[in-house]
């Protein structure tokens, strides 16, 4: 059984930064791709970002490429986001995901079997 807990999030500036961590127990990550998720109120969950098994793949959406730096360290079986520049727009309930049926991240909610319950991040001005 897969358990994904997500941590770091809070109430940060507009320009400020956040640190993201995903932690997964029960099993050996290093054949999962991840990514992270988030969904504001109203909304539905929308792609943030994503990496590969090895983590020499990353993926972004346009909204934070740039902004945004993902990693991961398989051997604490552990995710990252690093969060930069954050705008109000980035507020929301940050989901980390897995899968383990492909070896090139979703895009997707669908392409994901295992989710976190989610962490809020609230940027105001």
């Amino acid at each position: 059984q897969v358990q994904l807990v997500e941590s770091g999030g809070g109430l940060v500036q507009a320009g400020g930064s956040l640190r993201l961590s995903c932690t997964a127990y029960g099993r050996s990550m290093s054949t999962y791709v991840m990514g992270w998720f988030r969904q504001a109120p109203g909304k539905e969950r929308e792609f943030v970002s994503a990496i590969n098994w090895s983590g020499t793949g990353t993926y972004y959406s346009d909204s934070v490429k740039g902004r945004f730096t993902i990693s991961r360290d398989n051997a604490k079986n552990t995710m990252a986001l690093q969060m930069s520049s954050l705008k109000p727009e980035d507020t929301g309930i940050y989901y980390c995901a897995a899968d383990r049926r492909t070896v090139i991240p979703a895009r997707s909610v669908g392409g994901y079997e295992h989710w976190g319950q989610g962490t809020q991040v609230t940027v105001s001005l």
